[in-house]
């Protein structure tokens, strides 16, 4: 979560001292609006004493801050500093975090942070507040430097929708959330609810509160059937208001898209590039080749192509195609279905490098010696026709010695030659040291009906990592070269891990018995030898799991802050323009950079493109919270039918209201309750990540290896509970026992048997 400024003083508090007369500089300007809190132009002319042009230079002065983002809107006429918190402010509740903290933002003012809402002893009088309450908040500053905000009183709702199921019991008419997050059900009047059906999926709208009960509740659309195979997704595309389907005026844009041509173009169609994607691929959007330099200077060096589908020479800046591919952001896929970014004409047509297919192309040519280190690098136009479609699979089994039909011939001019300069890229990757996190990912099979069939681990083979290097490579040259030309960019940027994390991480090591110097700055090779060091020992897989939770989350920005997890010093999105964004823009910047168009980057994509780097790293997570949850809906679909049965298991996450765990055969998580551990009362210990008795100093660590029973799985709200079976391992005599009466300041009853299981931790994929 953003950290933000809380100002000592606020606009409804003591007024600032008054600040010397006539038009201030920059910096005067930002210092009284800091103090201030919230203000706006009138007072701020008001305050200096300013008339005529001297107004009116404030109102430029203001302007331009605005758009350099150092003042943020507050309502119709307020600003604020951007991202401050006032001392007190109006909030809405919109989200709980994966520990089941409810977070709020203002109501005005769209640079503002979420904020965590502190728990609050009046709720038992008046009910916890829950989402959609409109709350007056305090917000206060903890020791962490993280904002918080404890409420002062409830407000009422704020307009908001809950996708739910409809329930018909005895003459009364619900809406249940499918959010296990969400304890709040709506009650519909029975005559407003007469051509609804039991399981209807419906988006129902909050319109009355009652002081005892459920709220009063209208439905705005029947989206669906809570028993058809494929709800799973559909819930998550509502949940998260994913955007869907595509305008008549963007499909009409792509049905009017033409075949390429030479113009403007070299022709590539002579070099052998091949795709190489998972087997149920429809988009493919990059091609690579590889062959030995024949340049004397660069004696056993290697040349590498990477080409990527030209979706710039179809997707113009201003069309309908672009507004609606900069909302979306990126594709959104799921177990069944994807939500795609460019309409199928484009995504799996004339933007799909085709096999024997014309197509059009921005390729880059890529020299490396024999080091592995990229000497140079040249981006082209062009039109190419790939000579192969192969899957990751069938490239990896005949490199392996077992060819088939279609890669036999392949073998010896592409397929050998692209292993080989893999082999001399490795080198460079081993001298840069990214981060070696190992990431257990896993596929759902689905039948032709739609249902789960298994949860199989993902194959990680080395054709995966060949690709992925070849990519990373072609988005460093793209980067190098916008930044040569002084393009204006959006980066792929990611920080190194904060002080917190790293205390966190530390805390942690010293339970296991493991040394790490905290003092020491943060770097790839250091994270590296932690994992090397605990690889083979039993606590392998936990320490991985901390180290991923200890970095922090990539996203886009147009300034440069470097890629601390692949140990870059500068990194953008350019392989992917079918299905991001991101990489859309960078095309165009090399379009217009280069010189290779007249549709490369517009004069409006330059001005809006930080908003435009907010725009789609709000996007990229809304899609991996929708993935996640779909994924989460199916896996408890699946295990349905096996309520009462055992499982291995491994407790990969610790929160005051219980432990989840991530079972081995599926990775499916879910929760144990707290209270449901036994006798005693377990203090959650933040430092060591356990729960610990009070009376016996008995432990539940993180990372401790578990068996459980599966006492419930929901799939509507994709919820998995189970009850522990193994017992707790003994107190650690080195640790501090927890102090008696702990309860009195801490104590959660933890969710009911009844109401489903809590949400895991979210899972990070790779997106890089």
């Amino acid at each position: 979560m953003a950290k933000a400024r809380i100002p000592k003083t606020a606009r409804f508090s003591a007024k600032p001292a008054r600040p010397p007369q006539g038009l201030p500089d920059r910096e005067t300007l930002l210092k009284f609006i800091r103090e201030a809190g919230e203000t706006d132009k009138a007072d701020m002319a008001k305050a200096f004493g300013l008339k005529g042009n001297d107004r009116r230079a404030l109102r430029d002065m203001i302007k331009a801050l605005e758009a350099e983002g150092a003042l943020g809107r507050r309502g119709r006429k307020g600003f604020s500093e951007a991202g401050a918190l006032p001392a007190v402010g109006v909030v809405d509740v919109v989200e709980r975090d994966p520990d089941g903290e409810l977070l709020v933002r203002l109501t005005k003012g769209e640079d503002a942070p979420l904020v965590r809402l502190a728990p609050d002893r009046r709720e038992a009088v008046g009910g916890a507040p829950g989402l959609g309450d409109r709350l007056l908040v305090r917000f206060e500053t903890l020791e962490s430097g993280e904002p918080e905000a404890r409420m002062i009183k409830r407000l009422g709702q704020s307009a908001h929708r809950i996708l739910g199921v409809i329930r018909k019991v005895n003459r009364q008419v619900r809406v249940e959330p499918v959010d296990r997050r969400s304890k709040e059900s709506l009650t519909l009047v029975p005559a407003e609810a007469a051509n609804l059906e039991d399981g209807d999926l419906v988006l129902a709208q909050v319109t009355a509160e009652a002081r005892y009960g459920p709220k009063r509740g209208k439905v705005l659309e029947v989206v669906g059937r809570e028993d058809q195979p494929r709800a799973a997704s559909l819930i998550a595309i509502y949940s998260h208001g994913v955007p869907t389907g595509f305008s008549q005026a963007a499909e009409a844009e792509a049905q009017d898209a033409q075949e390429p041509s030479l113009k403007g173009r070299e022709d590539l169609r002579d070099v052998p590039l091949v795709t190489i994607d998972p087997p149920d691929a429809r988009d493919h959007d990059d091609a690579v080749f590889a062959q030995p330099d024949t340049d004397p200077k660069n004696e056993g060096g290697w040349i590498v192509w990477v080409a990527i589908a030209d979706v710039a020479a179809y997707v113009r800046p201003g069309s309908a195609l672009d507004r609606e591919a900069r909302e979306k952001g990126n594709s959104t896929y799921f177990p069944d279905r994807v939500e795609p970014m460019l309409p199928e004409r484009l995504s799996a047509g004339l933007c799909s490098l085709r096999q024997g297919e014309n197509r059009a192309c921005i390729a880059v040519r890529m020299v490396f010696g024999k080091d592995g280190r990229k000497r140079s690098h040249r981006f082209m136009r062009g039109l190419m026709r790939s000579a192969a479609k192969l899957s990751y699979d069938q490239a990896q089994r005949a490199i392996d010695g077992f060819p088939d039909d279609q890669t036999n011939p392949l073998l010896e001019p592409i397929l050998k030659p692209l292993w080989a300069a893999y082999e001399v890229m490795l080198k460079g990757r081993k001298a840069r040291a990214p981060l070696a996190i190992e990431s257990q990912e896993r596929k759902i099979v689905l039948n032709p009906e739609g249902e789960v069939v298994s949860i199989t681990p993902r194959a990680s083979l080395e054709a995966h990592r060949l690709i992925e290097e070849m990519m990373i490579q072609a988005n460093v040259s793209a980067a190098e070269t916008l930044e040569q030309k002084k393009s204006p960019l959006i980066y792929r940027v990611h920080d190194a891990p904060g002080l917190e994390k790293l205390q966190s991480l530390t805390e942690f090591l010293q339970t296991i018995g493991v040394a790490w110097n905290k003092g020491e700055a943060p770097r790839t090779d250091r994270f590296n030898r932690l994992l090397e060091q605990t690889r083979e020992g039993p606590h392998s897989e936990i320490v991985n799991e901390v180290v991923l939770r200890t970095q922090m989350q990539a996203f886009y920005a147009t300034d440069n802050i470097g890629h601390f997890g692949l140990n870059l010093d500068r990194y953008a999105h350019f392989t992917s323009p079918i299905r991001r964004y991101a990489d859309l823009i960078v095309h165009r910047g090399l379009i217009r950079a280069l010189g290779l168009g007249d549709d490369g980057l517009s004069d409006r994509d330059i001005a809006t493109m930080k908003d435009t780097a907010e725009q789609i790293t709000s996007a990229e997570r809304r899609s991996m919270a929708a993935e996640r949850d779909a994924t989460d809906r199916y896996v408890a679909a699946f295990l349905a039918d096996r309520v009462g049965a055992e499982f291995a298991g491994r407790i990969t996450g610790v929160t005051r209201f219980g432990l989840f765990i991530r079972l081995d055969e599926t990775g499916a998580d879910g929760l144990v309750p707290v209270s449901s551990l036994g006798g005693e009362y377990f203090v959650h210990d933040d430092k060591a990540h356990a729960l610990v008795g009070e009376r016996t100093g008995r432990r539940w660590p993180l990372g401790m290896r578990v068996q459980v029973e599966l006492k419930e799985a929901t799939p509507i709200t994709g919820g998995l509970l189970f009850e522990m079976l193994s017992e707790p391992l003994p107190a650690d005599p080195t640790a501090p026992r927890p102090r008696l009466g702990m309860r009195a300041r801490t104590e959660f009853r933890g969710p009911k048997r009844g109401g489903g299981a809590g949400k895991a931790p979210a899972k990070r994929g790779k997106r890089r």
